[in-house]
């Protein structure tokens, strides 16, 4: 048997007027998707429980059966074990997101927060940019007489660490993530401590005028004039996976905390060209990859798509749906076809980690839709009111069963 989790990242969404009234799940042409929900079992999934807020760290935790109330550690610790940093005892970990900030010529705090990615700028140029920042002589002096190091990434996305004591003690640090505030004054959103806000600001100086980012703006694109801190945590530890399930297996994501969940629980983590993260990613090369895995003798694959969540960050609800369209046929069919090719029995959670509002770009934590499927699931067997077969939406789950405690799901799906 073989054991897979499909994540669409922030696929499930809210109702939009500006497609009649649909969510883009209702609005996609998915027939896959579809047809293993009026097939599989299905349910919701609270997979952001409260009070933690919403957001992938803490569902895909859940996802992965380990409670973000007792593993949750901060999001950049997750993703700094992806690179094999270690975060020292006493220190603390941040995301540095490469941002996009407005450039109107006032006092930094009333500058408002653009992109949470400076557009979703490619990973060479964002290297380049935060390398630079943290080579040049006035900022570097700067960040090591705070502590502060960086460790670059191929995406918008790097870690830093700060190994010595900020003005502000870790368990009274506020953090704001730059894309549940677009359009903010930064004011309002900077952390609430004076170290890492002057660093911060010290940045836009420096990326303000760095070649990239004057050309980009030529082209009309985004700056990426700003890092911004947050997703803080100390150093983190997960139970292992084989050791809980007695399965091995992969993990297929572009994104550095979904390799960080599965390295620190012994997983794999399976890197694919051109797997970027956003609406562009090679759907197709993660679907082959999954199944060269399961070939070579995994038992479990976790295969996580980005491009849905960042789509709706950047407002962009055409890519969304399209995101959505582009998961069920280059990634699920290509995978439903191969299950079948190889004859083998395997059984297949789908599932969005958390809802991704268009309205405004923010996370949210509704329970998320959820279908587990198994090549035995060849009848009918979920019926609309209306007669007709249920199809992978929020509005058709809205009655389904509910999962209180969503870090129990894998285990139905290991345990039919």
């Amino acid at each position: 048997m073989k054991y897979l989790i499909l994540i669409g990242d922030g696929m499930a969404d809210h109702a939009q007027t500006s497609i009649g009234g649909k969510t883009p799940l209702e609005a996609a042409n998915k027939p896959d998707m579809d047809y293993i929900a009026s097939r599989g079992t299905i349910g919701r999934s609270v997979n952001c429980p409260a009070p933690l807020a919403p957001g992938s760290d803490t569902a895909i935790l859940s996802i992965f059966g380990c409670d973000p109330a007792k593993y949750y550690f901060g999001r950049a610790p997750l993703e700094a074990a992806a690179q094999g940093i270690t975060v020292p005892p006493g220190a603390l970990a941040f995301r540095c997101n490469m941002a996009s900030i407005s450039t109107e010529p006032e006092a930094f705090g009333l500058h408002t927060m653009k992109s949470h990615s400076a557009g979703g700028i490619d990973g060479a140029a964002s290297r380049k940019l935060v390398t630079d920042l943290f080579a040049n002589p006035e900022f570097a002096s700067f960040a090591e007489k705070c502590g502060v190091s960086v460790y670059p990434t191929d995406s918008y996305r790097h870690i830093c660490v700060c190994d010595k004591p900020l003005e502000t003690d870790y368990g009274k640090l506020k953090f704001y993530p730059p894309h549940d505030n677009l359009g903010a004054a930064l004011k309002d959103i900077l952390p609430n401590d004076k170290i890492l806000t002057a660093l911060m600001e010290q940045s836009y100086t420096f990326l303000s005028r760095h070649p990239i980012n004057l050309e980009r703006e030529t082209r009309g694109e985004l700056p990426a004039n700003c890092i911004w801190f947050w997703a803080s945590g100390t150093s983190a530890k997960l139970p292992d996976f084989y050791e809980r399930y007695g399965k091995r297996g992969s993990v297929i994501s572009a994104v550095p905390l979904c390799h960080g969940i599965g390295i620190l629980q012994g997983l794999k983590v399976i890197s694919v060209p051109g797997a970027t993260g956003e609406l562009d990613t090679n759907y197709g090369g993660k679907a082959e990859a999954a199944l060269k895995a399961f070939d070579e003798g995994d038992d479990f694959i976790c295969l996580h798509v980005e491009a849905p969540d960042e789509c709706t960050h950047n407002s962009d609800l055409p890519g969304k749906i399209q995101a959505i369209e582009n998961i069920d046929s280059l990634v699920l069919a290509p995978l439903l076809d191969g299950f079948k090719t190889r004859g083998e029995d395997f059984r297949l959670l789908l599932i969005s980690d958390h809802y991704t509002l268009s309205e405004n770009g923010q996370h949210d934590a509704t329970p998320v839709p959820y279908v587990i499927y198994s090549n035995n699931n060849e009848q009918i067997s979920n019926i609309r009111d209306d007669g007709l077969p249920i199809r992978y939406t929020e509005r058709d789950f809205s009655g389904a069963p509910l999962t209180e405690d969503g870090c129990k799901l894998i285990e139905r799906l290991f345990k039919p």
